[in-house]
């Protein structure tokens, strides 16, 4: 099931977008309610097209793993446990909205992530990693944008990871899906700059859940970027930065200049 968070007619809604044949493209159900609750679809349905999709999910914390491909630690050793950092809400984006870049300096180069990012449906504390999965609503993609300038220079990543805009998701949570088989790319302007397995990753989503709850409570809505692999490419005003999941879709974001 793909479920998407959309602006219609002057107001957000929830649906299911559905395949409709000979319809001339994808229509939209809505939810009457939403989707961490049960969810009851509309009769009605509208053409895809019609809508402006937002960003599928609003978190009231949003959780990106450092380090969790091998081929991103560059011959470093791997971690011997999760490196989980904190990127504030209010760095998320939708589907074709604009990621800005920096105008305060000392910003350096902007780079793209391409990720899964994790869909928490329930709430969950301290939760095994062998429940950790009936937590999980769906799955989307994320790009976690990051000013290198900054990673490097500040005590912690909260600017560098978290500037307004620096946390594009979408385009829709897909749900009943095995995450483990599918493929993460990310494309700038067309030209393919990253492409994983999420099988690589160095601890699963099951893991990242029971290790994060152990400590943290995540609520409906909450988001995992569960981190990028090898080397990440620059990003310039004027770019089109793409990142695709198997199974999910293609966020798309324009990028910009303040």
């Amino acid at each position: 099931m793909r479920i998407a968070r959309c602006e219609a007619d002057g107001r957000v809604l929830w649906g299911v977008v559905e395949s409709v044949e000979g319809s001339g493209g994808d229509r939209l159900r809505p939810i009457l309610g939403d989707p961490f609750g049960a969810r009851f679809t509309s009769q009605d349905s509208r053409p895809l097209a019609s809508v402006r999709l937002l960003a599928p999910a609003i978190p009231s914390k949003v959780f990106a793993l450092a380090n969790n491909f091998r081929d991103h630690l560059h011959g470093t050793e791997p971690p011997k446990e999760p490196q989980v950092f904190l990127k504030v809400p209010s760095s998320v984006i939708g589907p074709e909205d604009a990621i800005v870049l920096p105008k305060v300096q000392g910003h350096g180069r902007v780079d793209e992530e391409a990720e899964l990012v994790v869909v928490i449906g329930s709430r969950c504390r301290a939760v095994s990693r062998s429940d950790a999965l009936r937590h999980v609503l769906g799955y989307t993609c994320g790009n976690d944008v990051s000013a290198r300038g900054w990673q490097k220079a500040d005590l912690n990543w909260w600017r560098a990871k978290s500037s307004d805009t620096f946390s594009p998701v979408g385009p829709y949570i897909v749900t009943d899906m095995d995450p483990t088989q599918t493929v993460v790319a990310a494309r700038i302007n067309g030209r393919e700059v990253q492409r994983c397995r999420v099988s690589d990753l160095i601890f699963d989503i099951p893991g990242l859940i029971e290790w994060i709850t152990a400590s943290v409570t995540l609520e409906p809505g909450d988001l995992i970027f569960t981190g990028t692999s090898g080397s990440p490419a620059e990003l310039q005003a004027g770019d089109i930065v793409e990142v695709a999941i198997g199974g999910i879709g293609v966020l798309r974001n324009p990028v910009r200049a303040v």
